[in-house]
């Protein structure tokens, strides 16, 4: 089975990650979306809604599964038998960072190979971080989230 984790705070989850996400479930069996949870982080929302936002995003999908972990994302991928991780790319810079924790972990756990997609133009500018600063100052963030998230950001 191919089992693939792909990885990240999603604090929030934005229309660009459901993307790389949806483009990502033909080439697996089965999909982990690892919410990692960082103690030294300040988050805007907590674990708990992050995974709820997601699994209601994908709640039509029999083979997406959604948990949360601390600690080396290599470990997680070691407790749930993935050997593929997916990671989306925005731009240049998001190449050169994610290229060296690909390195890496290639390093640390060879078994695991990291799949890059590419985003698609229209969502090159969407990061969870300019969302959050939209949030943060009472912004229309229609645009950029899909729409299942709205409920759980009422609450946050």
């Amino acid at each position: 089975m191919k089992i693939a984790l792909f990885p990240g705070s999603f604090d929030p989850l934005t229309i660009a990650h459901a993307d790389i996400l949806k483009r990502a479930l033909p080439l697996f069996d089965k999909i982990i979306v690892g919410i990692g949870l960082n103690s030294s982080k300040q988050s805007f929302l907590s674990g708990e809604v992050r995974q709820q936002i997601v699994e209601a995003v994908f709640h039509d999908f029999d083979n997406v599964e959604v948990q949360s972990y601390e600690g080396l994302t290599v470990d997680f991928c070691r407790k749930i038998n993935a050997t593929y991780m997916i990671r989306g790319i925005r731009s240049v810079g998001d190449f050169e960072y994610e290229r060296a924790i690909s390195q890496i972990n290639q390093t640390m756990m060879p078994e695991v190979e990291t799949i890059f997609i590419l985003s698609k133009p229209q969502y090159s500018a969407v990061s969870s971080t300019i969302v959050r600063d939209i949030l943060r100052n009472h912004g229309d963030v229609t645009p950029f989230l899909p729409k299942e998230a709205f409920p759980f950001l009422r609450q946050a």
